[in-house]
């Protein structure tokens, strides 16, 4: 069969980093983009790949089959539905919509004009996820009851677009779909009980540079979901708490789980610290406790158009579902309703 061919719609960062992601991918092609920015068309030319002159004659090229938009956030609605109007499938950058409201309006459409609609969630193949997702799932600690998700920065709130209310700027927006999405692929078909979300604005008034969310699932699991960027010394990126052992991730490659070798050694050695004694926070002796190394996972990113490939081919079901996106959005909008509220949600679902 002939592989699906693709043109994007905004060829700033992201939209210049997809045709990477493409690449070995024996199903698709790459083909051109438009944007309204005269030099990134000068380098797609200069690239070897076609520049649209607009839009219009992108759409009416009859030899594209998926448009992948990677503009900024706030024309996501309307560049997606004339796309797939025009019968195209269609692939959007994160956050897919501003709300919730726009992603079912965007939904509708595809589904009245029998098109492929999906969003690129590219963080569900990150090797730090993964890695943390197959202790939890593979029960290395037993049972977990807390699991703490984070990004940090010291480099405040992007100075483009991405400061700016109206275009849909904010860390919640920019990275906290990422890590919510992530969150509640780890926790699977477990519902949420409760959300609590407190947001930043350190180095800017109108859109928050970071934000910190409590949220409770069934089983009694607490989940945190941090990102910072005025953070010049960073916490953990991931830390897992079970009954059996610890999991940490200091960054995106690297750590370690620690988990109890002796259950029976229980007689802690008091340590000393400035003002007296303790013996509950007494470390625990070498003996009773093993360290291991993180597991290894095996993931790339080029699954990502494959699935939508195959999908459009009839040969499987997209992995980012109509439903996955419209959970994540309406998460999304429950953290900022409990921080415009400053109280706990209860009502998310």
């Amino acid at each position: 069969m002939e592989k699906i061919r693709i043109a994007i719609v905004g060829y700033g960062g992201m939209g210049h980093h997809h045709p990477k992601t493409m690449e070995g991918n024996d199903l698709v092609e790459f083909v051109g983009a438009y944007d309204i920015n005269p030099a990134r068309m000068e380098l797609a030319r200069t690239e070897g790949y076609r520049a649209y002159e607009s839009l219009d004659e992108l759409l009416s090229d009859p030899s594209i089959d998926l448009v992948t938009v990677a503009t900024p956030n706030d024309v996501h609605k309307e560049i997606c539905i004339q796309c797939m109007r025009a019968g195209k499938n269609v692939v959007c950058e994160k956050p897919v919509a501003l709300n919730s409201a726009e992603l079912e309006e965007m939904i509708a459409v595809s589904k009245e004009c029998g098109v492929l609609f999906t969003v690129h969630q590219n963080r569900r193949w990150d090797e730090d996820f993964n890695i943390m997702k197959k202790i939890f799932d593979d029960n290395t600690l037993g049972r977990v009851f807390c699991i703490e998700s984070r990004v940090h920065g010291s480099r405040g709130i992007p100075g483009d677009w991405r400061n700016r209310k109206e275009c849909g700027g904010g860390m919640v927006l920019d990275w906290g779909i990422h890590l919510f999405d992530q969150m509640f692929m780890m926790m699977g078909d477990r519902k949420v009980k409760s959300v609590f979300c407190k947001l930043s604005y350190v180095t800017n008034e109108e859109c928050d540079d970071g934000f910190k969310v409590i949220v409770e699932f069934e089983d009694d699991i607490q989940f945190h979901v941090e990102v910072g960027t005025s953070n010049f010394i960073n916490l953990p990126r991931w830390y897992m708490l079970g009954e059996n052992g610890s999991a940490v991730m200091s960054d995106w490659k690297n750590g370690k789980i620690v988990m109890v070798s002796d259950w029976e050694k229980r007689d802690a050695v008091p340590v000393q610290t400035s003002a007296g004694l303790t013996k509950t926070m007494a470390p625990r002796t070498k003996e009773t406790i093993t360290e291991y190394p993180l597991p290894r996972v095996d993931v790339t990113l080029r699954d990502f158009y494959r699935n939508v490939a195959r999908s459009i081919r009839g040969e499987a079901t997209q992995l980012i579902t109509h439903e996955q996106m419209l959970r994540d959005m309406r998460f999304m909008e429950a953290c900022f309703r409990s921080a415009e509220e400053n109280r706990v949600i209860t009502d998310f679902e």
